[in-house]
């Protein structure tokens, strides 16, 4: 197959079928620029759509993940299935997805949810659980109908540079398997050792 993408979505048609809960959490790394050496920074984040411009998440672009991304627009993800014994590591550039996309989203969020996205202030230190409560009852009085998206929270895509699908054999004899998307946009696989 010389359509990563097309593996990509055969792969997660099937973890969506075997996986308990969340086939669709991946690990997102980012680069933490504060202090005086750059690090890595990795957290669960939920992708919520792919297609062949990339991989799409949604978050507080106020957030340590937000600020990194706005910093270092590069990360990458990784899914791994337990279930199926297989993962898929993906890393290039970060952009902004569109408005509409974000607004679209968002309205599509349980009503809790975007409540929670109005009352978070996502990585900072908070004094007590019931500081948070509260404030989710202020936007829950502020909003008693439609609750419009933040202006701090919207969706990332991830637009790989390479792709790599990993199966797990016995003997520790892995197959793997990198799509490099070549310079005309098109994509070369090359086999890995394990």
């Amino acid at each position: 197959m010389t359509d990563p993408f097309q593996q990509f979505a055969d792969w997660f048609a099937l973890a969506q079928a075997s996986e308990v809960n969340d086939p669709n959490a991946c690990a997102l790394a980012t680069v933490d620029m504060e202090g005086p050496d750059p690090r890595p920074d990795v957290r669960i984040v939920l992708m919520k759509g792919f297609d062949a411009r990339g991989f799409t998440f949604y978050t507080n672009r106020a957030s340590a993940k937000g600020h990194q991304l706005e910093h270092r627009p590069h990360a990458a993800l990784d899914f791994h299935w337990k279930s199926l014994r297989r993962q898929v590591r993906i890393s290039g550039p970060v952009a902004h997805v569109t408005e509409l996309e974000s607004d679209e989203y968002f309205a599509s969020r349980p009503r809790e949810s975007q409540l929670s996205a109005w009352a978070s202030l996502q990585s900072r230190p908070l004094d007590a659980r019931t500081t948070f409560e509260a404030r989710i009852g202020d936007m829950a009085r502020e909003y008693p109908g439609t609750v419009p998206r933040p202006p701090h929270w919207g969706g990332y895509r991830l637009s790989p540079d390479w792709i790599e699908f990993w199966e797990d054999r016995p003997g520790r004899q892995h197959h793997r398997e990198r799509f490099t998307r070549s310079a005309e946009g098109g994509w070369t696989m090359t086999l890995l050792y394990p």
